[in-house]
């Protein structure tokens, strides 16, 4: 089961507890990987990753939103030249390793072939180029409930997660969590959304996330050539300019 790009744009543009979740998420992308940083980079987000990449369009060298075919393509980002592109899950229109970032949002949770998706973002990854994976936490509310995208698909926990991106190649980097507060559109809660989340960065422990933040690198082994022949001098060569006696 995959999601309509037409419901996903509703909750995350028009629903106030979407857009409270675009800018908790965008919030955590950006201290991981600040946009002043971004010159010259890559970024690509594959599900639907629009609503956290606006941040890098003045800074990266290159933005493309990935949307696979069975949830349907938007135009993104309003006012500016298109950037999203409709592609099949398992074969992107990237060059390989050209990519610097990667974002994957409401992607891994509904992929017909999660295994065969994870091996497409090491494709287009260049090396060590990061990966931030986002997907709804088996443990949470969030995972439970029918009224926002997380409730729909797989849900994952932390160890199950690195599990799939350690099998495709990825070595973790650091692992998260988002989203504290309820699936809920009450006021107190969207209010008091950014309060629950610094909380939850410091007592995670007794806080259960909506959301599983994992970042993954690639890292690729450095190509060893064939051997070389290694001439060590003789010791009498140091003679060798001295007259006999």
């Amino acid at each position: 089961m995959h999601h309509d790009v037409f419901d996903l744009r509703k909750f995350y543009y028009t629903r106030a507890l979407g857009r409270v979740v675009q800018r908790v998420l965008r919030d955590r992308l950006t201290a991981l990987w600040p946009p002043d940083q971004a010159q010259g980079m890559t970024f690509a987000g594959f599900g639907f990753a629009a609503p956290l990449l606006r941040p890098w369009l003045a800074r990266a060298r290159r933005v493309v939103s990935l949307m696979p075919g069975p949830q349907g393509v938007m135009a993104w980002p309003a006012g500016l030249p298109n950037c999203s592109v409709l592609c099949e899950e398992t074969a992107w229109p990237l060059d390989t390793g050209s990519v610097d970032r990667m974002v994957l949002l409401h992607a891994l949770e509904t992929a017909d072939h999660p295994a065969a998706l994870m091996a497409e973002a090491w494709r287009v990854l260049g090396p060590g180029g990061r990966m931030l994976v986002m997907v709804p936490n088996r443990a949470g509310l969030w995972a439970r409930s029918d009224t926002t995208p997380f409730g729909l698909g797989r849900s994952y926990t932390a160890g199950q997660l690195e599990a799939q991106a350690r099998a495709a190649g990825f070595v973790t980097e650091r692992a998260g969590a988002a989203l504290y507060i309820p699936p809920s559109d009450r006021r107190f809660w969207l209010k008091s959304a950014q309060m629950w989340e610094q909380a939850g960065l410091r007592i995670s422990q007794v806080l259960v996330a909506g959301v599983l933040l994992t970042e993954f690198s690639k890292q690729v082994q450095a190509p060893v050539g064939p051997a070389r022949r290694v001439s060590v001098p003789s010791p009498l060569d140091v003679l060798g300019g001295i007259a006999r006696p």
